[in-house]
């Protein structure tokens, strides 16, 4: 039963709890499963996560970002992704290769045929089959993160999260058949329901 699912969505808007609750529910029915992330899921990952989220010695230019997550996915696909999804079993993935897209290419303008050709060529052309949008507006993300240590991105002017979040509509609008955009503003248990319903109907045609 071989099902790669990633999870995206702006700041604040519950993708990684949904990402969870789902790798649970997975997982109480004996289904072989996988929850990882991105940046990160590697050793290497895991260091450049540091670097591109915390940085504060140095300026991180969008070009940059873009190498430093694609060197990340491209470890991150060789060693984690790959090998669960050929051994036959569910992968769920917080963020892929469309957050890169929406943040590196919508967010800071970036060319979006050179994102998508360098995310194709880190990823060997994977492509989920399942990617679940929890979409919200930023100030209601960021409404919910008030108190939180802000990130390099999080940081970023409400118009860059605004870019952001056009960028993912237009990608879910482009294929619709592969995106599930979920209103963020619900209960986390409509929420919940609503991907499990989504997430049901693909494991019924495997």
């Amino acid at each position: 039963m071989s099902i790669f699912i990633t999870f995206e969505g702006a700041e604040g808007s519950g993708k990684s709890y949904q990402a969870s609750q789902l790798h649970k529910r997975l997982s109480a029915l004996g289904i072989q499963v996988v929850l990882t992330r991105e940046p990160g899921g590697t050793a290497p990952g895991e260091r450049i996560t540091r670097l591109l989220k915390w940085a504060q010695d140095a300026e991180i230019s969008p070009l940059t970002e873009l190498f430093l997550f694609n060197a990340s996915r491209a470890q991150h696909v060789k060693d984690i992704i790959q090998p669960a999804l050929e051994s036959g079993k569910v992968v769920i993935c917080d963020r892929f290769a469309d957050s890169t897209t929406s943040y590196q290419g919508y967010g800071h303008g970036l060319d979006l045929e050179m994102v998508k050709y360098i995310n194709d060529t880190a990823t060997g052309g994977l492509r989920p089959d399942l990617t679940v949008l929890l979409d919200i507006t930023p100030e209601e993300g960021f409404g919910r993160k008030k108190g939180r240590k802000r990130d390099r991105f999080e940081r970023e002017d409400i118009d860059f999260h605004r870019r952001v979040r056009e960028g993912y509509l237009k990608l879910a609008a482009e294929e619709p058949q592969r995106w599930l955009v979920v209103d963020a503003s619900q209960s986390r248990t409509k929420i919940k329901e609503v991907i499990w319903q989504r997430v049901n109907r693909l494991l019924s045609v495997q």
